[in-house]
């Protein structure tokens, strides 16, 4: 049976087919959708685990146990991860296990542009790079027999167009995998460092059999063809190759790239005239290929960062660009990233934008759309959990500076999960006096509304424990807790204020679900007034003032013949931020 798959689809297809009984992952974009698909199918247990870490650490264990694991993260969350991965490593497989990286080329929504393919050299764990979701299927499942083979983890890197894209896939049954039986075993499993010593020398002899197997790898192949240029590529790369180049050059097509055929590169070198490296951002092949004593041309002619797309390898090779339409580029109007109308940080940012004399430490989510008008409500953002940690090295430094600058942090309630507590930790535990504001809209929002530990809720929608935040934060200790609506603004300047007036630490939870969100039945009991309304604007109320625009609401447009502001009625959910602002009470409820 054929099928039209994207990449992460196709990962999930083949961890079913290859029996895969594990998977665990953190949402992020773009490899959300991988554990999403793996939790469609009723033979693999799937989990959203509170980070990167966490799944990658329980990924191990049911590897250990027995079962084929996988354990899915974007680049960024490879970091987190790296602790226990780069001793897995060492350790090695029971039960086959697969480290899925969503690399993203570009920075389409991510605050760096890593390129993993270095933690695959690094941590000395084989790697995998498909092209296509055909290549996503059969890779995945020759990573689970190569790694029960070589007693290795395996690492996928894929790339946001590899993820996204679109191919046909050849969709087969499930093998039935038995479980591998678990055994004590101290020189194994317990990396003490005299352990760690043998297996460190296991790994250098595990990656010399990986180096000769990759040699001969139906993943990695030469295309002949013209031989005055010759590409070596690998991912999404060689496809772009192919469309510029076509049957004018000869290919070495790379899929097994950690570790690099060395023979084989120096084989393919040696039949062409010339050697473009294509790759997304890290000169990785390159340096390798420059390590076998090959001249090629590279990063001194291609970008080192964003994608490698057609259009770019087109402009270097040749100078030239594709012809486009002409039109006057002055005459565009920008339009930024904006909260969602109905979106329950709007209000907080709205007020905590005026506030001034304060730093506004921020995180990684849909709030992060703060930093931008008309908020300018926050100052920083680094990575996931940050936002506390970083608010109180910064609280310690105004304060050793004799500066009277208060610092507010806020991070959403996944984040929070993620690696918010031991911030919060921090704070408590070195007596800082932040005001640290926890988002709660009952949803993992940015990535697309994957369920948290706060949601009640798994991955596969089974009710489960919910996990309360404000029991946490009082559990470590801070005395001075509030939960509050954020639409309302007098509870949130009322709330602000006392929070700085504090020389203690303090939370403020703002609970109230995304506009967009599928509400639960737990949802619709809490928040009894959870959008049953819409606001109109009462034109002869109406001077035009535009005060109610610095909200930010897409639903609000100023018509500048009338010098009125209208509300979109489709997009209207009736929150009331609007009304509260306006100094003429001119927008009201609908009868």
């Amino acid at each position: 049976m054929r099928k039209l798959m994207t990449g992460d689809e196709a990962i999930a297809r083949g961890a079913y087919e290859a029996g895969v009984s594990y998977a665990s992952a953190y949402p992020g974009t773009p490899s959300t959708e991988i554990l999403e698909n793996l939790s469609t199918y009723e033979d693999i247990y799937t989990e959203w685990a509170p980070n990167e870490k966490v799944a990658m650490e329980s990924a191990i264990g049911a590897s250990v146990a027995g079962l084929r694991s996988m354990v899915s993260m974007k680049h960024v969350g490879m970091n987190v991860a790296a602790d226990p991965m780069f001793t897995w490593a060492y350790i090695g497989v029971n039960g086959g296990n697969v480290i899925i990286t969503a690399d993203e080329p570009g920075m389409f929504s991510s605050q760096n542009e890593q390129d993993n393919r270095n933690y695959a050299k690094a941590a000395k764990i084989a790697m995998l790079e498909p092209a296509d979701s055909q290549e996503c299927i059969d890779m995945v499942k020759a990573a689970y027999e190569l790694g029960e083979k070589f007693d290795t983890p395996f690492i996928i890197r894929m790339t946001t167009r590899v993820c996204h894209s679109k191919s046909i896939v050849e969709l087969k049954e499930r093998e039935a995998v038995p479980a591998k039986k678990w055994e004590k075993n101290l020189e194994k499993y317990v990396s003490l460092p005299a352990v760690a010593r043998n297996l460190r020398v296991k790994v250098e002899e595990r990656l010399k059999k990986l180096a000769e197997y990759s040699e001969t790898s139906p993943f990695n192949r030469m295309e002949m063809g013209d031989t005055k240029v010759g590409v070596i590529a690998s991912g999404v790369c060689y496809y772009y190759a192919k469309e510029v180049f076509g049957e004018n050059a000869s290919y070495l097509k790379l899929g097994f790239t950690n570790p690099l055929p060395a023979d084989l590169v120096k084989e393919f070198c040696s039949k062409v005239e010339k050697v473009y490296i294509l790759e997304e951002n890290d000169p990785y092949i390159e340096e390798f290929v420059r390590g076998q004593g090959c001249d090629c041309i590279g990063k001194d002619l291609f970008p080192a960062y964003g994608e490698m797309t057609p259009d770019v390898i087109r402009a270097c090779v040749t100078g030239k660009k594709n012809k486009t339409i002409e039109f006057d580029r002055e005459k565009l109007i920008s339009r930024a990233p904006a909260f969602c109308a109905g979106c329950p940080h709007r209000g907080l940012f709205y007020r905590l934008g005026k506030r001034k004399d304060i730093m506004i430490s921020g995180d990684i989510g849909c709030y992060t759309l703060a930093a931008g008008k008309p908020y300018s409500a926050m100052d920083s953002t680094v990575c996931m959990g940050a936002s506390i940690s970083l608010g109180h090295g910064a609280q310690k430094a105004f304060q050793a500076q004799g500066e009277t600058r208060r610092v507010v942090t806020v991070l959403g309630d996944s984040t929070f999960f993620h690696t918010g507590i031991n911030s919060l930790i921090n704070t408590v535990y070195n007596n800082s006096n932040t005001v640290n504001i926890i988002l709660d809209n009952r949803i993992t929002g940015m990535t697309g509304h994957q369920e948290n530990p706060g949601t009640g809720y798994t991955a596969k929608g089974e009710e489960t424990t919910l996990i309360k935040i404000e029991d946490i934060v009082k559990a470590i200790g801070v005395k001075h807790v509030y939960v509050i609506n954020p639409n309302n603004l007098s509870e949130v300047d009322e709330t602000l204020d006392k929070c700085l007036a504090l020389t203690e630490p303090s939370v403020i939870i703002t609970r109230w679900p995304c506009a967009l969100k599928k509400f639960s039945k737990e949802d619709r009991e809490e928040f009894e007034e959870l959008f049953v309304t819409k606001n109109k604007v009462d034109a002869e109320k109406c001077i035009g003032c535009k005060l109610c625009l610095k909200a930010g609401c897409p639903a609000m447009s100023y018509d500048k013949e009338t010098k009125k502001v209208s509300i979109n009625r489709a997009q209207c959910v009736g929150c009331d931020v609007c009304t509260q602002i306006c100094p003429k009470n001119a927008i009201v409820k609908e009868d």
